[in-house]
Parts: structure tokens; C-alpha cells; sequence
């Protein structure tokens, strides 16, 4: 689904308390930004607050400044200038206080949800969600301004929320359903139990706020202030710079308030603030504050309960645990309404109901029972969790540094703790009284802090080493935490389950889309592993359909690093550096060929022309997997031996061509085989001929002797081929003859790496050679099977011209085997098509050997005479280029793109739709199947519509049920389906009518009842002049 489009923003801000922390932040930023969730052109900025204190108000005032700061320096201004808002979307985002239950803050809390349509795999954070909603939810349609958002909150809203912003001015708070003992305390409280997290200032308004940055004590929330010297004010954004806004307020009443983080301070404090709130009335005042009410939305504060944290994180009716971008491998032992997100678990993991691991590797045996919070541990910490059960704790592992030197810290609370100094105080959800009776407690691992959970019998070892170890406050540790390597190590493990997830959906050959994180891993930087992975995969797959499937993800993955650079992904992959690794994979040597393959592409990375011509190879690769796996159809290829014709007597093949009804595109390689194909299809007439033929005959020379054209003979290209030499580009689709060729070496008539020489073989079992003429009255690239037939006509009178016969059914999987030799690929529904007589659907399993089965379609008495007067081809004119459409959509198919995906399949099921439809005689019917395939066709290979042939199908549409290029589409012949009968006439001069369609014309087409017709003529009928 195509992503609705959304604020372009100017300026994206994101503040922080730490100095140290933002670079970090700065980098998160950036990354998605590659990752496409923010527009490339956003300026993207991590500012730290003035102060640890500056408060809401003063990090919003801080912020607006910098921001005007960057675009006025952009705008080549050498001063600070508001004229820089007037045309700016500009989005502040507050990181906010400390959070217990992440390093990195709510905005970087992991939350257990994927987005499957998101162009690039990613851990989706808090911050990214409230991107979402500030990109497309709530800021579209409003007025340049400043949008500023809190990062302590989750929000849901719905996907039209209906602010309207006619009108508008001043500032406009966005109101959600809350908690109205939250809205007391921390946000704005409007009416019972509306809360908001989320302001828009006008750009009005947002000039007014700037021009405080100057004048004392507001000074001092910016850093130029203090910078400057000026003493620091704690303001807040809802009960300093709103409130001043806000109706029946008086000034008194406002200059005497103290925001309730402020707490009870001095009466100089308090002077000094209200001096601040004396200039906030001055300058805003005046302006207006409204609210838009969300009523359907949702509104929750991340406090700092570890129980609610722990509702927030999981879904306590849910029937199964929620996996998220993690590696289970006994995912039984889960229980329903636990969460894991971007772990790790190897051997027997067990998690009780309503607990959340995050960001961790653990090997088993381990149990963690219900209500607990495990976070940031590795496989090093995995051996202190056997033999114990955790029960309702919170158990975290910590990057820091202290004094320049990276460590790891480990704390451990109760679920249900409080930590207030006086009263009801717990640890470990037990009175404190209690604790210190139990353990005597008056660079630390997990196993140094477990002991506190049970009575211990070590003779007081693990007191002693409690005792002697450097331990630190909750307090202490927050300045020591180190953020980039926290972030860093989440970065790391989520590629870690990755590279076990692109092996599994791999080698179970599970249809989801490695694509994004292949994206992921290219972006981020870390494509390397991915790579080794995927030759792994590759070198070690039992079934050449995994092995394809892998190379066509290193093919991805290098078109990836091209970053839309260096040219097409489809073309030629014939290079002679690249002959080596291929010879290995024709031969059956799959390791080999892997390793081959990864030692060749190492030379071609330092550039993107080069990258994306590796990708080419890699994919011409994978293509002889497939042709291997396609040569399987062979099993079902036989003959039978007959009188051998006498030398010139003619054996002449004809056929109609086809028109495909349905399911096309399942039948092409390797769709045919791992998802199975139905396609149904008409041999047809075309204007009471069958256009489609084939003749061949013994000649005394031992050579051969090769035409293609016309069945006349005035413009036909006529081949000799005297030695085996002149067969060897058989397999260069595009070399004179090589059709032919490759017929000659598919129907056993020549072997061309054989010893013998040419003459040799033919004198030896013939007693001389063969004369072959194929000829096709439809222009090239016409969409009706042209080719596929051909080689089947071709095929058909060699082998009766060397004396044996081969059935129908035989000769559509010999035409299989022929166009994998021609390596021109394709599938059997163009041969079903044009060899089999009328009205028939095909059908191949998901299964190798390749095999094609052909049901006939039975129709009411009298339908295909009706269907004959309703029917007419088009000719559009256009020349399809179906070799690069058969590549993009093979790409498509083995990333599995999940429109593509669930495409193939509709194909399938409305093949069968689509027989029902001939079966009840209904052109309706039959005419909305045709509607519906043609937008299927265009789904599954863009590009195949080209503008003319549109115009002229908007043109036509008033007069038919429906339509539909013919084969690929991209041109070709377009075939309709008329309301009326015998409408060739009427819709000629429609389409005179129509100025731009070009060189068009109107056939008549009729269901053709014989198929492959196949019949010895005496030497003197050919028509075909000797060769020379």
C-alpha cells in the first residue's frame, strides 16, 4: 500500500539532556533518514539543552532558536532572522527526563511492532512511531509553523484525526483521551480527562517566542544566555508559555503560578521566574490558544512503574507471545501475553506470561517466570540465569564508561517496588527491613546481584565479593551510561537475529521478503555478513530453488549498494571473467560455483557501474539453477520410432496461435515450480488463418540447411551450417538461427560437443542432413506465444523428418527443454496454448520434476461460435520487450515482494474463476476476468502498459466487457472481448477517430478446434527455392 503522503518537514529537532549523548542521537537521526521515514531534504538536528533543568519551555525556546539559527545561515543570512519561519514546517521532538527501564530514553524505548510494508527493516522505536503520526497523521494540512512533541508518551491516533486549520492562528494544543491525574501533573489539564503532549505553534506566534531569546532572564533558556553568563530559569511549554495563551487567566494570577515541576523554591527563585513569566504575557498574550480534540486516539505517559511498563509492552489476552524481530528456536516455551523483541534465544528459553525480553542473546536451559523485564544481556550473562527462576524482577545489563573506559553494569529491582525513602519503601518487592535481614547488605555481573534472591549457602562468599565490588546509585549511574555503545550493541544483535532470519525464510522456503532487509543491512553499512550468510545458504542447499533463490538476493543486495547508480539491473551477464564460477554451476558443482561466484564479486565492488553488473551476473547465475531445474521436464519427454521419410519429402507443422484468458506469469520459471501455475488459454485463428509453421526434409549434403522468414521465400535468411562450429551460438537467443539450432540439438539429431564431426553424425545415422523452414505471418513480438510455438512446430517436424513422432504432451515439455538450451527461459503456457486445440487450462504443481498437465474446457453448445463473433485482436502497433520485463519480474518473484506474492496467487485462483466462466457460456463473466488480469499483469510487471496502447484501451472500453494486451503486454497485440458481435467495422472507425495510436490494425480471431497439425508432403510440393 502506497504511503499517504505526508509533512515534508524544513527542520527536524531532537533535544537531549547529555552532552555526550548528542552525536548519538544526532546518527539515530540520520539513519532514518536513509531508511526513507524522513524526507532526504530535512535538516536534521540533536541539540542539548542549555541545562539539565531548562525545563520543557526553555528546551522548546532553545531549540526554535537553533532551528532559526541553521535556516538563516542556510539562506545566507549572517544574522538571525524569523523570515526564515515564514515558509518552514519545523518539528521539535523533547527526549525528556531519565527512564528506568531504558539507557536511551522513551523516544528510544523498542516497542514489539513491525511495520511489514516499511521499505527498509528496522526495530521500530517510540520515536519512530511518533514520527509516523507527526508525518502523516496530525501534522498534513497544517500552516508552516513549529510542531513540538514529547517523546514521553505513546500515542495512537487515527489515521484522519479532522483538525481543520482554516483560519488558524496562534497556538493549538492537540488533546487526546488521558489520564487526568497525568494532566495535572505533567501536561496540560484541560477538561476531565482530555490530555496533550503535542502543541503547534503558528509561525505568528513562533516569531514572538523567538524574539524572547533576547531579552533578560528569557535569555538564559538558550545557550547563547548561557553562554553569555545569564542565570538559568527553568520554564515549562504547557504552565509558563501556553498558560500565558490560555482564556480567564489574569496577569496577576499567571505571575504568581509555579509550574508543579518546579517544586517549592526560594522567594528569589520564584522572583526570578516570575520576571520570565512578566516578558512570556508581554510578547503572547495576544495570541490565540484552541485545542483539537482527538477523541478516537489514546494517550499513555511512560511513568515510571515497571508494571505498567510491562502492560504497555504486551497484550495480556493475546492467544501467543509476541515475536518481533527476533530468533526463537523453541518458541513453545513462550507464553501467551509475553513479549520478545530483537533477541536471540537459543536451546530451552521458557518466559512467563506478561514478561518482555529486549535485546538479548541467551542460551538455555532458562526460566524466567511471570512479570519480569529482562533487558541487555548477552550469551557471556546466559550461564548466571541456569538452575534459577525469575519471578515479577527487572533485570538489566548497562553499557558504560567510567573514567574513559568502557564496562557493564547490572541492576536488578522488584517488579512491584517502590523506592521511597520512608514508609512503604521495597527491594526485590520485599520491605527494606526484610532485605537487609535476608542478606546482611548495609565491575558487578548478573550472578552478583542474583544471589540477593535466595538464601545462600556458600558461606557468605557472594556477601563478601557484594561487599568489595564498586557499586553505584540509580543516580550515579545515569551520566555514566554510554549511549553509543548501547545503541550500538541493539544495532548489532537485531543484524545477528537477522542473518539467522534470512537463513531460515531461506531454506524453509517461506514467502517473505528479504528485500527490506537487505535494504537495512546496505544503509546501515554492514552488507558483508549478509553476503556470507547468503553464499552459505547458496553453497549448501540440497534444492537448486533455494540456491537460486540465495544468488538472487546477492544480486539484490549489490543492486543495493549501487544505490540507484550505475545503470539497469537487466543485462547482459556473459562476461569472461565471470565464465569461471558459471562452468562450476552448469556442471553440478554448487559449492564451487558459490565460492567461485564470491571471489569474482569481491573484484567488483569499488563502484556502482561495476556493482550493478555483478548483479547481473549473479542473476544470470541464478538462471541456470532454474534452467537446470526446468531440464527436469525431460522425464516427460518421449518418442516413438516410424518409417523414416524418404530423402526430400517435406513433414510440414502448423499451428495456431494462442491467446492467454488467465494466470499468466504462473507458469514462468521458477513460479511454475514453487508456487505452481493455471493458465487458462485459446488456440486461435487469426483472420481465418493459423499463422504458426514449421517444414523439414532430408537432403543428401551432410549439412544443415536452416531458413527463417517468411513461408514465401522472397525475404527469408537462409544458414548453412557445415561444421559443429556453426552451431555453437545456439544458445544466443538473438544469433541467426539459434531457434533452429538449439531444435536440431534438443531433438538428439546433433550432439555439438560430440567428437564426431557434423558430417560424421549426420552421415552415420541419416545418410545425409536436413533442411529446416520455420515461418510466422505475426510481427514480432506480437504477445500470441510466437516463439514457444515455433520451436514446438520446429521440434515436431525434425523429429517426424528422423523418423520418430512425439505426442502433444511430450512436445510441450521438449519446448520447455528447448528454451532453456536457447537460455531464452519462458514458460509452457504458450505451447499449451498454440499445440493444444481449443479451449483448455494448464496446470503445473510446486514440485520438480516439472510437469504440465492440460485439461479441456467444456463449453455450452454453441458458445464458440458466440465466442468467435464477440472476439477481435488488435494489433497496438508497439513492439513488446518481454526479455526485460521475464527479469523483472523473476527479481520481483525471488524477493518476494508481498504484492507480488499475493499476486502469483490470485492468478492461480482466477484461472479457475475464469474456467467456470467458458463453462457457463457468460461473456460478463468472462469479460471481468479479463479486466481483472490485465491489472494483474500490470501489477506483476510494471512498465507493461505503454501509453498508446491506454489510450486506446480508454477508447475502446465503452464497447467491450473487457480487455487485455496479449503474453507480457508492453505491446504487441491487444484482444477484446465485444458487447455487440462483428464489431471489427464499427470499432475501425472508433479508432480513426482517436488521433496517436499510430500504426494500428483490426484482426478477426477465431478458437482454432486441431492444434498441432502435422502431415508428409511429396518433394515436389515445397515452394522453397534450393539453397546455393
Amino acid at each position: 500500500m502506497e504511503q499517504p503522503k505526508g509533512v515534508d518537514w524544513t527542520v527536524i529537532i531532537l533535544t537531549c539532556q547529555y552532552k555526550d549523548s548528542v552525536q548519538v542521537f544526532q546518527r539515530e537521526l540520520e539513519v532514518r533518514q536513509k531508511r526513507e521515514q524522513i524526507p532526504a531534504g530535512t535538516l536534521l538536528l540533536a541539540v542539548e539543552d542549555p541545562e539539565k533543568r531548562v525545563g520543557s519551555g526553555g528546551a522548546t525556546l532553545n531549540a526554535l532558536l537553533v532551528a532559526a539559527e541553521h535556516l538563516s545561515a542556510r539562506a545566507g543570512f549572517t544574522v538571525v532572522t524569523s523570515d526564515v519561519l515564514h515558509s518552514a514546517w519545523i518539528l521539535i521532538l523533547h527526549m525528556g527526563r531519565d527512564f528506568p527501564f531504558d539507557d536511551c530514553g522513551r523516544a528510544f524505548t523498542c516497542l514489539p511492532v513491525e511495520n511489514p510494508e516499511a521499505p527498509v527493516e528496522a526495530l521500530v522505536c517510540n520515536l519512530d512511531c511518533l514520527l509516523d503520526i507527526m508525518t502523516y497523521r496530525l501534522g498534513p494540512g497544517s500552516p508552516p509553523g513549529v510542531w513540538v512533541c514529547s517523546t514521553d508518551m505513546l500515542l495512537s491516533v487515527p489515521a484522519n484525526p479532522g483538525i481543520s486549520w482554516d483560519s488558524f492562528r496562534g497556538a493549538r494544543v492537540i488533546a487526546l483521551p488521558g489520564s487526568p491525574a497525568y494532566a495535572q501533573n505533567h501536561g496540560v489539564y484541560l477538561t476531565d480527562p482530555q490530555v496533550s503532549g503535542v502543541v503547534f505553534f503558528s509561525v505568528e506566534t513562533a516569531e514572538r517566542l523567538l524574539a524572547t531569546h533576547v531579552s533578560p532572564p528569557l535569555d538564559a533558556c538558550t545557550y547563547l544566555g548561557l553562554d553569555s553568563g545569564a542565570r538559568p530559569v527553568q520554564l515549562s511549554l504547557f504552565f509558563d508559555i501556553l498558560h500565558c495563551m490560555a482564556e480567564n487567566v489574569t496577569r496577576e494570577d499567571f505571575l504568581v503560578g509555579r509550574p508543579p515541576e518546579l517544586g517549592q523554591g526560594d522567594a528569589d527563585v520564584a522572583g526570578y521566574l516570575q520576571s520570565a513569566r512578566a516578558q512570556l504575557w508581554r510578547e503572547l498574550r495576544d495570541q490565540p490558544l484552541t485545542m483539537a480534540y482527538v477523541s478516537s486516539g489514546s494517550y499513555s505517559y511512560m511513568t515510571s512503574s515497571a508494571s505498567e511498563f510491562l502492560l504497555s509492552l504486551t497484550l495480556p489476552g493475546a492467544p501467543g507471545a509476541q515475536i518481533v524481530h527476533s530468533q526463537v528456536e523453541e518458541q513453545q516455551l513462550l507464553a501467551a501475553g509475553s513479549s520478545v523483541v530483537s533477541c536471540l534465544l537459543e536451546g530451552p528459553v521458557q518466559l512467563g506470561p506478561g514478561s518482555v525480553l529486549q535485546h538479548c542473546h541467551l542460551q538455555g536451559p532458562i526460566h524466567i517466570g511471570a512479570g519480569c523485564l529482562v533487558t541487555g544481556l548477552d550469551t557471556a550473562h546466559s550461564k548466571a540465569l541456569h538452575g534459577r527462576e525469575l519471578r515479577d524482577l527487572v533485570l538489566q545489563g548497562h553499557h558504560t564508561r567510567l573514567h574513559g573506559s568502557p564496562g557493564h553494569a547490572f541492576t536488578l529491582v522488584g517488579r512491584l517496588d517502590s523506592w521511597e525513602r520512608q514508609g512503604a519503601g521495597t527491594y526485590l518487592n520485599v520491605p527494606w527491613s526484610e532485605f537487609f535481614k535476608r542478606t546482611g547488605v548495609r565491575e558487578l555481573g548478573p550472578q552478583d546481584l542474583l544471589w540477593m534472591l535466595d538464601h545462600q549457602e556458600d558461606g557468605g562468599e557472594a556477601l563478601r565479593a557484594w561487599r568489595a565490588s564498586w557499586r553505584l546509585s540509580w543516580e550515579q549511574l545515569q551520566p555514566c551510561l554510554d549511549r553509543a555503545a548501547t545503541l550500538a550493541s541493539r544495532r548489532d544483535l537485531f543484524f545477528r537475529q537477522a542473518l539467522h532470519k534470512a537463513r531460515h525464510v531461506l531454506e524453509a522456503r517461506q514467502d517473505l521478503s528479504l528485500r527490506p532487509l537487505i535494504w537495512a543491512a546496505v544503509r546501515e553499512g554492514c552488507p558483508g555478513p549478509l553476503l556470507a550468510t547468503l553464499d552459505q545458504v547458496a553453497a549448501g542447499a540440497g534444492d537448486p530453488g533455494v540456491a537460486a533463490r540465495a544468488l538472487a538476493c546477492v544480486a539484490d543486495v549489490l543492486g543495493c549498494m549501487a544505490e540507484g547508480r550505475g545503470g539497469l539491473r537487466s543485462g547482459p551477464a556473459a562476461n569472461p571473467e565471470w565464465m569461471r564460477p558459471f562452468s562450476y554451476l552448469e556442471c553440478g558443482d554448487l559449492a564451487a560455483g558459490v565460492e567461485a561466484l564470491a571471489q569474482e564479486r569481491d573484484k567488483w565492488l569499488s563502484r556502482p557501474a561495476l556493482l550493478v553488473r555483478a548483479a547481473r551476473h549473479y542473476e544470470g547465475a541464478g538462471q541456470i539453477l532454474i534452467r537446470q531445474a526446468v531440464m527436469s521436464a525431460q522425464h516427460f519427454v518421449s518418442t516413438e520410432q516410424v518409417e523414416l521419410p524418404g530423402p526430400g519429402q517435406w513433414v510440414v507443422a502448423e499451428c495456431p496461435a494462442r491467446v492467454d484468458f488467465s494466470g499468466g506469469w504462473s507458469d514462468t520459471p521458477p513460479l511454475a515450480y514453487e508456487l505452481g501455475g493455471a493458465v487458462l488459454g485459446l488456440a486461435v485463428r487469426v483472420d481465418g488463418r493459423r499463422p504458426i509453421g514449421a517444414r523439414a526434409r532430408r537432403i543428401p549434403e551432410p549439412e544443415l540447411w536452416l531458413a527463417v522468414g517468411p513461408r514465401q521465400d522472397e525475404m527469408t535468411v537462409k544458414i548453412v551450417c557445415r561444421c559443429l562450429a556453426d552451431l555453437r551460438d545456439y544458445c544466443q537467443p538473438h544469433a541467426p538461427g539459434a531457434l533452429l539450432k538449439a531444435a536440431f540439438i534438443c531433438a538428439g539429431i546433433v550432439h555439438v560437443h560430440s567428437e564426431l564431426q557434423l558430417s560424421e553424425q549426420l552421415l552415420r545415422t541419416f545418410g545425409g542432413g536436413f533442411e529446416l523452414h520455420t515461418w510466422s505471418e505475426l510481427p514480432h513480438g506480437s504477445g500470441l506465444g510466437t516463439s514457444s510455438i515455433l520451436a514446438g512446430t520446429a521440434l515436431a517436424a525434425l523429429q517426424r523428418a528422423a523418423g520418430r513422432v512425439v505426442g502433444t504432451e511430450a512436445l510441450i515439455h521438449a519446448v520447455l527443454h528447448l528454451e532453456q538450451v536457447l537460455t531464452t527461459g519462458g514458460g509452457w503456457q504458450d505451447q499449451v496454448g498454440g499445440l493444444m486445440p481449443g479451449i483448455k487450462v494448464g496446470r503445473s504443481r510446486a514440485q520438480l520434476p516439472l510437469k504440465v498437465e492440460v485439461e479441456e474446457v467444456t463449453v455450452p453448445e454453441g458458445f464458440v461460435q458466440k465466442l468467435n463473433d464477440h472476439l477481435l485482436l488488435v494489433y497496438t502497433g508497439k513492439t513488446r520487450l518481454a526479455r526485460n520485463l521475464l527479469q523483472d519480474v523473476l527479481r520481483s518473484w525471488y524477493a518476494r515482494l508481498p504484492a507480488v506474492v499475493q499476486n502469483a496467487h490470485s492468478l492461480v485462483r482466477q484461472t479457475e474463476e475464469c474456467a467456470e466462466g467458458f463453462r457457463q457460456g457468460s461473456l460478463p463473466l468472462l469479460g471481468q476476468c479479463l479486466t481483472s488480469y490485465w491489472e494483474q499483469k500490470k501489477l506483476m510487471a510494471p512498465g507493461c502498459e505503454p501509453l498508446t496502447v491506454r489510450r486506446m484501451m480508454d477508447v475502446l472500453a465503452p464497447h467491450v466487457h473487457g480487455q487485455s494486451l496479449a503474453g507480457a503486454g508492453g505491446g504487441g497485440f491487444l484482444y477484446l472481448l465485444t458487447k455487440e458481435p462483428q464489431q471489427k467495422e464499427a470499432l475501425e472507425a472508433v479508432l480513426a477517430k482517436t488521433e496517436g495510436l499510430g500504426n494500428y490494425s483490426i484482426h478477426l480471431v477465431e478458437v482454432d478446434t486441431q492444434g498441432l497439425s502435422l502431415k508428409l508432403l511429396g518433394t515436389e510440393a515445397s515452394t522453397c527455392c534450393p539453397f546455393p
